[in-house]
């Protein structure tokens, strides 16, 4: 039974899997689309509304250092993805991954796992979005009516119209294909770099040297407390996080982390890349450092402009500007915020569609959905499916609550890729690598060992939510996926065939 849990898919047959015209999807993607999506998904709510809160509560004007600290937590992951995307340039990143590396059971857990992710990650964007939307519209003179509003908070039934039509629209313009996708981000994300540098430039001329002193707050320590709240090491250990000093800005990056989330989606977009080999490391690498450094520079701008303690929560950007005498720039960070969403929660949405087509092509989900569309060679069923289920949960749901399993999810995620990396180095040292991971096992070894610490410093309850998550998969494997699986029914191709396959092609 073991042998079946943990039976590996060759990265010959993977990628032999994506020549079948049925199931096959069309490469279109360049080096600079695949950084546009990773700067799109990753720049979001997190750089105008995090920097304030952990400024305040955590790290003072050291928030900088916290989103270091979290962008080098991210580059160990982002090494070890960028070497799996060029080397198994297959849609469904980290499930196809664990495929190749770990075995079929591992392989449907993270699987699972990040269709929770990009699930939640989709639809909470989509509220938040709706949140931006209504204040402008507030703005204007113009409003919602209650039962079609933001659903955060809210005492009464009602609908959040906004965020399920937001959702529906995506879906559309994902079905259609990815190249009329990628120029859409495309716009969209030069929108909202062009706000954020403009919110940079602004503010450092008003920035008051004063406020960065002192530069690391003393350190203040937490009550440790009992509750679900706490951070899962808070209570396996009694330790309590710190406000402030060194400590408090690692506790910073465990929150500011959550701004980094999404740079994973672009390997999930390896099968629809012309060169993935090339194109793919570029895509995830080059996005997250232009990331961390708008992430940086917003963070010093922000505290130097108002001093960490007056900083408001909510909208620390916005209001920093209100403090200087210069409210024009709250709408228009608003603006910019609004914007930038939508291509958030269409990224996220693309990833999950791709995980979830990558597991019916193998058999472990419904195979009805592993058929592209005739005319636009995109996986239009999962499409449409999800994005009727996302646009019904944004719409019903009010989800900050479930926020935290987003985070959880990738940071697993980023465990498994990690120790994939270095099986698939021991079991297939023969395989070609594009870009390799350099410093193995080290580099793995560091990224798993920061993950899990970020992990742990999450709510408690967070992980009791995650484990429920993951038995209903373990249910769902074992009643469908395991008997249903390609591999079951009918076995791997062997390595001669694979190379005929390709051989035929070729001719």
């Amino acid at each position: 039974m073991s042998s079946t849990l943990f039976r590996t898919k060759r990265v010959e047959q993977s990628i032999l899997d994506t020549e079948e015209p049925e199931h096959a999807l069309k490469k279109s993607l360049s080096a600079l689309d695949l950084t546009v999506f990773g700067v799109g998904v990753i720049i979001g709510t997190g750089i105008f509304v995090l920097t304030g809160t952990v400024a305040k509560n955590n790290a003072g004007p050291a928030v900088a250092l916290a989103f270091v600290a979290a962008g080098v937590a991210c580059a160990l992951a982002a090494l070890c993805y960028a070497e799996f995307a060029s080397t198994v340039p297959v849609a469904g990143s980290a499930y196809t991954f664990s495929y190749a590396s770990l075995g079929e059971l591992p392989a449907w857990i993270i699987g699972w796992d990040l269709v929770l992710e990009f699930a939640l990650g989709t639809a909470v964007v989509a509220v938040g979005w709706s949140g931006y939307i209504q204040s402008l519209m507030d703005t204007a003179g113009w409003s919602m009516p209650e039962a079609l509003g933001s659903r955060e908070g809210a005492d009464t039934f009602g609908f959040d119209i906004l965020a399920a039509v937001l959702v529906l629209i995506l879906t559309c313009i994902l079905v259609v294909g990815m190249k009329l996708s990628a120029r859409i981000t495309s716009l969209v994300v030069a929108i909202k770099v062009t706000v954020v540098l403009v919110v940079i430039i602004a503010g450092a001329f008003l920035i008051d040297g004063d406020n960065y002193d002192p530069f690391i707050p003393k350190t203040q320590t937490v009550d440790a407390g009992s509750s679900l709240d706490a951070p899962l090491i808070q209570l396996m250990f009694g330790w309590a996080p710190s406000n402030y000093g060194v400590m408090g800005i690692f506790t910073a990056a465990s929150v500011v982390f959550f701004a980094f989330i999404g740079f994973d989606v672009v390997a999930t977009a390896a099968e629809e890349t012309k060169n993935p080999q090339r194109d793919m490391p570029r895509g995830i690498i080059g996005s997250l450092i232009i990331c961390t450094t708008l992430y940086v520079a917003v963070s010093i701008v922000v505290t130097g402009m108002q001093h960490y303690s007056q900083l408001s929560v909510d909208a620390p950007l916005a209001d920093a500007f209100k403090a200087t005498g210069h409210p024009w720039f709250a709408g228009f960070i608003s603006f910019g915020a609004a914007v930038g969403l939508t291509t958030v929660c269409m990224i996220l949405l693309l990833g999950q569609t791709r995980v979830f087509f990558a597991m019916s092509r193998d058999g472990l989900l419904p195979r009805f959905f592993s058929h592209v569309h005739p005319r636009f060679k995109t996986p239009h069923r999962p499409t449409i499916l999800l994005g009727v289920i996302i646009a019904i949960l944004a719409g019903f749901t009010p989800l900050n609550e479930l926020a935290a399993l987003v985070n959880i999810g990738t940071l697993f995620a980023f465990v498994v890729v990690a120790i994939g990396v270095i099986i698939l180095r021991r079991t297939r040292p023969d395989l070609h690598r594009a870009f390799r991971t350099p410093w193995v096992p080290v580099i793995p070894i560091l990224s798993v060992c920061a993950s899990l610490w970020l992990m742990i410093n999450l709510p408690a309850e967070t992980w009791v939510r995650f484990g429920i998550w993951m038995a209903a998969g373990f249910v769902v494997y074992f009643l469908y996926g395991r008997s249903h699986s390609r591999m079951a029914l009918h076995g791997e191709t062997t390595v001669a065939e694979v190379e005929k396959g390709h051989g035929k092609d070729t001719e």
